[in-house]
């Protein structure tokens, strides 16, 4: 499609956001290991632009089945504190029809930065640090849904 998405439905409850094949399998590995299921395999690729992040959001909470979102990016050449604030730009953009917690883990050129624009939104938005710690705030949010 346009946004340039790979996008594959499955059955689980968590939804994932992520930017190459191999980190799309640590991600559903992460959420499989803390007991949930993932609900879908969705690469944004090489750029991760707010209005992709639009397209993907959109995608994944027509799902109903999804609880909670886990967005897990490294950035390279893509900016952590640019992916932030797509972030911000489309759960705003998205308004009432979006109202999923997000997990986020940036990691990368500026993710500081990054961080302090997902803290500071004032949004449902969860920063994490790692890999691990993203299994586990989904899982906790999964439960509370």
């Amino acid at each position: 499609d346009k946004y340039d998405l790979n996008y594959i439905a499955l059955d689980g409850n968590v939804g994932c956001m992520v930017n190459g094949a191999g980190l799309a399998m640590a991600t559903m590995d992460i959420i499989s290991l803390y007991g949930q299921k993932p609900a879908n395999f969705l690469d944004v690729g090489g750029s991760a632009k707010a209005e992709q992040i639009i397209a993907a959001f959109d995608i994944i909470s027509s799902d109903p089945s999804v609880k909670v979102i886990l967005v897990n990016i490294f950035g390279g050449i893509m900016l952590c504190d640019l992916i932030a604030s797509g972030i911000v730009e489309a759960v705003k953009t998205l308004g009432d029809k979006f109202n999923l917690p997000l997990v986020v883990r940036l990691e990368g050129s500026n993710e500081d930065e990054g961080k302090r624009i997902l803290r500071e939104s004032g949004l449902k938005i969860h920063p994490v640090n790692n890999l691990d710690e993203a299994g586990r705030v989904a899982t906790e949010l999964v439960a509370k849904a």
